[in-house]
């Protein structure tokens, strides 16, 4: 396993920004866009209801979940598969119990259970069940973390919308005085220009992002699961390396058999 920067979620965020303040640059000041009680009623407000939506110890984990958008520990599939194939063929030569000094090989606390459930031959059916509900808990939290984002998400062009009624509420109160309508007028469009920009470019992005690895890891379990199941059934690790790879894109899958294929034949030079 090893931790990996997400650059591209940084270079995205830093690129719309850019975009946008060379955009409004060019078309005008950009001191002309900031306006500190539309981001009261924007930021605030939008927190205000996530705070009321969710509980005190999901809120603590947003910046947890954020760092996950950012930075994620990820295992190589093709590594896993090469892992679990080597594996077979010790149970193979050695038995089950052969395996036991193999359940540090992968540091995943997932991989391990499974080995481990495996070595003291527990039911295939019951390891199944043990690891599917692990995933199933592990799909869950997953979800929460995407859901405070979304829920964000659509929770700021709401209040940019509140924000735009306050400011024509003011602006009607106050049509006599000229030089007020002005302020008025710029918290009634800054506040929905705010409560675009945090939805599209900010939280809905990093939802999709945190989508994107909670895939990434689900698909590392199953692998793992068929793994350990294939292996404890006593199936060919060639046959076991064909199967883990239709977990794969084609494209991947091919290097990974080419890429074992060497090893055999070197193994058998």
């Amino acid at each position: 396993m090893m931790g990996r920067f997400d650059v591209l979620t940084i270079v995205g965020l830093v690129l719309g920004t850019f975009f946008i303040l060379m955009s409004i640059s060019l078309g005008g000041k950009l001191g002309m866009f900031w306006n500190l009680p539309s981001v009261f009623i924007t930021v605030g407000g939008s927190f205000a209801s996530l705070l009321i939506s969710y509980d005190i110890q999901q809120i603590k984990g947003v910046m947890h979940t954020l760092k996950c958008a950012v930075t994620t520990e990820t295992i190589d599939p093709s590594i896993v598969i090469e892992l679990l194939c080597d594996l077979a063929k010790k149970a193979r030569r050695e038995g089950l119990l052969g395996l036991e000094d193999d359940i540090e090989r992968l540091n995943d606390p997932f991989f391990q259970k499974g080995i481990r459930m495996m070595v003291d031959a527990l039911d295939p059916e019951l390891i199944r069940g043990i690891l599917e509900t692990d995933m199933e808990y592990t799909a869950r939290r997953h979800e929460l973390g995407q859901g405070i984002f979304r829920t964000w998400a659509s929770l700021a062009p709401a209040y940019g919308m509140i924000g735009t009624l306050i400011g024509l509420i003011v602006m009607l109160a106050k049509l006599n005085d000229p030089s007020a309508l002005g302020p008025a007028m710029a918290v009634a469009l800054i506040t929905t220009f705010y409560g675009s920009l945090m939805a599209n470019l900010v939280f809905t992005p990093l939802a999709n992002k945190l989508a994107l690895r909670s895939s990434e890891e689900l698909l590392i379990k199953e692998i793992i699961l068929e793994g350990i199941i294939s292996i404890q059934s006593g199936m060919n690790p060639r046959i076991l390396d064909e199967k883990l790879n239709s977990f794969l894109s084609p494209k991947t899958a091919q290097q990974q058999q080419q890429a074992a294929r060497a090893r055999e034949e070197q193994a058998n030079a």
